[in-house]
Parts: C-alpha cells; sequence; structure tokens
C-alpha cells in the first residue's frame, strides 16, 4: 500500500562518481606521459644554437662529456683513452652510426676537440654536436 501524499521523486544521475573516475584518468595519462621522454645522455646543460637541426640516423652513440671532465659513452664513465675502442666496438659492422657529444658549455674547447678527434677516428662514425635552441 501507497500513501498518497508522499512526492515522487525525479530520477537523478550521480556525476560525482564518474568525475573521480575522469580523473583517476586523468592522472594515470599524465604520469605515464612523463616516462616517455627518452633520455640518452646524462645531465649537462648545452650551449645554444640558432642554427640546430635535428639529425634522423637509426643508430645512435651518445658521449658525454659533463662540467668536471668525466666523459661517459651511452651513460657509462669511461676515460678518454679507452673512447675510441668503446666507440669501435659500439659500430661494429654498421656502416652509418651518428655519435652525438653532449658536451657540457663550461667544458674547455681543448677537451671537446679531444673527444672529437677520438671519435673521428673510427671508421663508419659520423659526428655530432648535441646543442639547444636559444628560447
Amino acid at each position: 500500500m501507497r500513501l498518497q501524499d508522499e512526492p515522487d521523486l525525479p530520477p537523478q544521475i550521480n556525476i560525482v562518481p564518474m568525475i573521480d573516475v575522469i580523473f583517476a584518468i586523468l592522472t594515470f595519462f599524465i604520469m605515464s606521459t612523463l616516462y616517455l621522454t627518452r633520455s640518452e645522455g646524462l645531465p649537462v646543460s648545452l650551449p645554444k644554437a640558432a642554427t640546430a637541426k635535428q639529425q634522423q640516423v637509426p643508430t645512435k652513440i651518445t658521449v658525454t662529456v659533463a662540467q668536471d671532465g668525466q666523459v661517459s659513452v651511452n651513460r657509462k664513465p669511461t676515460t678518454v683513452d679507452a673512447l675510441e675502442g668503446q666507440v669501435r666496438a659500439l659500430v661494429g659492422e654498421n656502416s652509418e652510426v651518428l655519435v652525438i657529444i653532449n658536451a657540457d658549455e663550461k667544458v674547455s674547447h681543448g677537451q671537446v676537440v679531444t673527444v672529437m678527434d677520438k671519435v673521428r677516428q673510427v671508421q663508419g662514425a659520423k659526428l655530432a654536436i648535441a646543442t639547444q635552441k636559444p628560447q
């Protein structure tokens, strides 16, 4: 039995749980895109060049020269003397390999030239220097 004086409640859609789900999905996508960036070198302060161009070569080797002079090949610390052998081993039989030098802007010119000279002695290695566009 139903009483006649009870008002009918209009149907309602509660959107609060839907908003919670949307925010959870949005948070997931934001957090996952933070891990999509590829970092091939160690963090250094690159010099700026207005004529910088993006290089498109399938195989890349990154040589990093940090501010304190520490040299790394693909994030593995090495010395300038062992650099040529390590790059030669990574190049292997590839006919076209791009060796990118990430040198901090505070590193001396002489040390960068020494690293470039070691890389140029490897057959099949093309040389590039990483820069940033000025903002």
